[in-house]
């Protein structure tokens, strides 16, 4: 019965797609391809993008366009990409998260990419998500790619390229970790997600300053952002990790919906996919794990280090505040696993309290 009834909410869902790309097409919206941050090795990278069709005038900032030296036009700190924004945009107005929502994907388009003289062509998903990797002899450091679609506007975004003598990297948690969202309430999380201007969300105090002195630290280590949020939001992320002064690096995003086997897609199993994924691509790197108690960040972390041990060198973990413990559901250390042995634990309500604890550790 239940296969049946997920076979039929398909069938649903393929319709509605179907009307939303003729209100798409009816309305001017834009076919175009959002690249996103991805990351690889001197022989293999991963690309990831989206093929859309964009509202007319969305503005889509920290998708398509960099700009390495110095500061784009939305204040965002090197590294970041800068606006491509719409004739009258200055950067500096507020934009509501509902907007990001307004895109319409574009289904199993063909893409082309091309970097490091390389051209391959890969296919979108249903969801209009690229998740490829490419072989491609590339140096250590940040390179361009460029990404098109038939009929689609090209986007020119980048590929981090980590050098094979890295032995550290950081892994952070985006909600709740980075920038307090109060994801695990429901209807304030909606508020935040659609209604909430992206210049009054609250960066979790200390964080930055903790991973950019990590970053200043480790000037070779690769930063990723592995969050459960949507693909919807990229941009949104991006322009908020830029203006907070947050270390760049690629989003490990997902997309929100049905599978072909289940209901909902799980945000716990995507954050264990995508780390196991980075201990096999990156076999001599030692990640420090970023996260907070508020979303199963523990027991993700403290398993990993179970199965993985050579590929963690600590765990900082955000400990909420009391309200927000009980908002979320819990309390505080509210069934909070026991710490891997061998692994240092860090555990504070801010950065600078777990800076703190990782200097006492020695990875700091």
């Amino acid at each position: 019965m239940t296969g049946t009834l997920l076979k039929a909410a398909h069938r649903v869902g393929d319709r509605v797609h179907a009307v939303q790309m003729g209100w798409a097409r009816r309305f001017g919206f834009i076919p175009e391809v959002v690249a996103y941050r991805g990351y690889g090795t001197t022989s293999r990278v991963r690309i990831l993008a989206r093929v859309l069709y964009g509202a007319p005038g969305l503005h889509r900032i920290g998708a398509n366009t960099t700009r390495e030296p110095g500061r784009g036009r939305d204040g965002c700190r090197p590294g970041w990409p800068e606006s491509r924004a719409p004739q009258g945009w200055t950067g500096t107005e507020n934009v509501r998260g509902w907007r990001a929502f307004t895109s319409v994907p574009i289904e199993h388009s063909v893409v082309t990419i091309e970097i490091g003289g390389s051209v391959q062509t890969v296919h979108a998903d249903f969801g209009g998500v690229v998740d490829a990797m490419v072989d491609v002899s590339l140096e250590p450091g940040w390179h361009s790619v460029r990404l098109s679609a038939d009929g689609a506007v090209p986007a020119v975004g980048q590929v981090l390229v980590v050098d094979p003598a890295t032995t550290f990297g950081i892994v952070s948690d985006i909600d709740d970790t980075v920038m307090v969202t109060a994801l695990p309430r429901p209807f304030l999380a909606l508020w935040n997600t659609f209604v909430l201007s992206e210049r009054a969300r609250t960066p979790t105090p200390g964080m930055s300053v903790l991973l950019d002195r990590l970053a200043a630290q480790h000037p070779e280590a690769p930063v990723m952002y592995l969050s459960t949020g949507p693909w919807n939001a990229a941009p949104t992320l991006s322009r908020f990790l830029g203006r907070n002064l947050y270390p760049a690096g690629p989003l490990l995003l997902t997309d929100w919906g049905m599978t072909p086997d289940s209901w909902f897609r799980s945000g716990r199993e995507h954050k264990v996919r995508n780390l196991a994924r980075l201990a096999s691509e990156f076999p001599k790197v030692k990640w420090l794990l970023v996260g907070d108690n508020g979303q199963h960040d523990e027991a993700i972390y403290a398993e990993f280090a179970r199965r993985h041990p050579a590929s963690v060198a600590a765990v900082a973990i955000r400990e909420l505040t009391g309200s927000e413990a009980v908002f979320s559901g819990g309390t505080m250390h509210d069934g909070r696993p026991t710490p891997v042995p061998g692994v240092p634990w860090a555990s504070a309500p801010d950065g600078a309290a777990l800076a703190e604890q990782l200097e006492a550790f020695g990875v700091l």
